[in-house]
């Protein structure tokens, strides 16, 4: 019984994301396809820094895999370990993310 309750769980997971993979596309087809007809310009330059987000975003989860190795030195139960070493590299991701943003803004 509880191999079938996961295999429905996988299912109705995977329609799930399919589905709602399906109406981002068409949301986005169908809001670029009004922006031509009312004839706005959907040219977007994003190849002049395209991988400052990137670099950014990995520089800042490099950080924080490098701040989170410190509390694996501690003696700490291993799920509070686990907690502050996630936390700690998405902290630090985001935090990439955010400074991505400021440099970006800057630069335009």
């Amino acid at each position: 019984m509880n191999e079938l309750n996961e295999f429905f769980g996988l299912v109705l997971l995977s329609v799930t994301t399919i589905l709602v993979v399906f109406i981002i596309a068409r949301y986005t087809y169908l809001i670029k396809k009004a922006m031509i007809d009312k004839g706005i310009n959907l040219e977007q330059n994003n190849t002049k820094y395209k991988y400052l987000d990137i670099g950014c975003i990995v520089f800042g989860l490099g950080v924080g895999l490098l701040v989170s190795s410190i509390f694996t030195m501690f003696n700490l139960s291993e799920d509070t370990t686990d907690l502050l070493v996630w936390g700690t590299i998405l902290i630090f991701g985001a935090a990439g993310s955010v400074i991505t943003h400021f440099i970006r803004k800057k630069l335009e």
